[in-house]
């Protein structure tokens, strides 16, 4: 039986787009107390259907598609801008897919302007007037206000008007970096975007017999199933190891291992793949924060997932882009790996040295192309020692030997040093882990 949050929860996904979310409604609709729905709407913000808007208020917004996610809401330039809304407030949850700077004139302006477009203007009210008439919502700069009737249209158009006390050039600005930190976000593949379902997945009761794990076993392979009792709460796992000298008609319970290791929906799947070699597993349960079963991900869905993610496209660079773009082979042998990175402005820190980040990254980057020349698995970094021996200056080059000690089946270890101008800038000894493909 779902608790009264879970409820709450389903409620508010039920509510339509754009519709206004109290506290104390909810609580009078669904016989709760304020607390309970406060922290239930809390959670349905925190998922993404629910947005708080200052000056406006708790609205039901439209869960974004994965895909779309470089595309911003009105709602969200609201919080981008700091800004106040005018009118039209029951469209802040559409999509805008372009914003215009109205720095001309006002017909060449309306030619660039057009429907889910987001004209940004300063005090010009036949701009805003026309711009909703087009399909268009408006952000005034400079802290302005609109007359009457414009806001009248906005409202009847469901078109936000908002007004911020920032100007043009620093609006666009801040827009721009918003989409780009979005577009960054978009690679970052989670686990809620390759596990299998509860409802798909090979899953045991707490009352189940172990004859029951072999049946599993038989049809998928794999050797280890979550354990979870009526409400889908997660018990335990069961492996092959749990079930030696034990009869067919045991209770799972019984034999079951408890207190599992868990993923969340929102953990990256390459934090997933370190915790499965590290822990060497082959399938994890995703749970809620409330322990409850969502579905499991395998080691063959995150090695799909990892693959995926280097085959794509990239749409906006991390610092570990700008470093690793950074990187020439120049390496003269198979087994004599040299690598050679220029300090960009990016890299440095207040001091105009490189930062520790980087040259960590520098260092595991270097570390990883060497083993990729002898094992084709995805590699994971669990051990390093590193020395920071002397600071590295802006526009200098940086010079990096990594050296294979030691390769195994399921490991490397390598010694990686970096040179500036022939003197020994820094070393490190790093272990890595072989995610293999199989």
């Amino acid at each position: 039986m779902a608790t009264k949050h879970q409820q709450i929860l389903q409620h508010i996904d039920h509510l339509p787009i754009g519709e206004k979310i109290s506290v104390r409604q909810i609580a009078k609709d669904l016989g709760v107390s304020e607390g309970t729905a406060y922290r239930a709407i809390k959670d349905a913000e925190n998922k993404g259907y629910v947005s708080t808007i200052e000056r406006v208020g708790t609205i039901r917004i439209e869960r974004k598609q994965k895909e779309n996610i470089e595309k911003l809401t009105y709602e969200e330039v609201v919080n981008i801008v700091d800004g106040q809304v005018l009118g039209g407030m029951e469209g802040l949850h559409k999509t805008l897919n372009k914003f215009v700077i109205g720095a001309m004139k006002l017909e060449a302006m309306m030619r660039y302007t057009g429907a889910d477009n987001l004209l940004i203007v300063g005090n010009r009210t036949d701009a805003h007037e026309l711009a909703l008439e087009a399909g268009a919502a408006v952000l005034i700069t400079g802290g302005f206000d609109t007359e009457d009737h414009v806001k009248k249209l906005a409202d009847e158009l469901a078109l936000p008007v908002i007004s911020t006390s920032y100007d043009t050039f620093t609006v666009a600005a801040m827009i721009n970096r918003a989409i780009y930190d979005h577009l960054i976000k978009k690679e970052i593949v989670l686990v809620e975007d390759i596990l299998t379902s509860a409802e798909n997945a090979a899953i045991l009761n707490i009352s189940d017999p172990i004859s029951k794990w072999y049946e599993y076993n038989h049809h998928t392979k794999h050797t280890r199933f979550p354990v979870v009792d009526d409400d889908l709460h997660v018990k335990g796992i069961v492996t092959s190891k749990d079930i030696i000298d034990y009869s067919r008609d045991t209770v799972i319970e019984k034999v079951m291992t408890k207190n599992p290791i868990t993923v969340h929906q929102k953990t990256s799947v390459a934090s997933s793949a370190h915790m499965m070699v590290w822990e060497g597993i082959e399938i994890l349960p995703v749970v809620d924060e409330y322990n409850v079963l969502q579905g499991i991900i395998s080691r063959q869905d995150v090695l799909k997932a990892l693959q995926m993610i280097q085959k794509q496209p990239q749409v906006g660079e991390t610092i570990d882009d700008i470093v690793t773009s950074q990187f020439q082979d120049v390496s003269e042998a198979k087994d004599n790996f040299y690598y050679r990175c220029e300090v960009t402005p990016q890299m440095t820190n207040y001091m105009g040295t490189i930062s520790n980040g980087v040259f960590m990254t520098i260092l595991t980057e270097a570390t990883n192309r060497a083993l990729r020349v002898y094992k084709k698995g995805d590699l994971v970094i669990e051990n390093v020692t590193l020395y920071f021996i002397k600071p590295v200056q802006i526009d200098s080059t940086l010079e990096i030997r990594p050296k294979v000690l030691e390769i195994g089946r399921k490991f490397g270890k390598v010694d990686v040093e970096a040179y500036s101008e022939g003197v020994l800038v820094g070393k490190a000894l790093m272990m890595a882990q072989v995610l293999d493909r199989t």
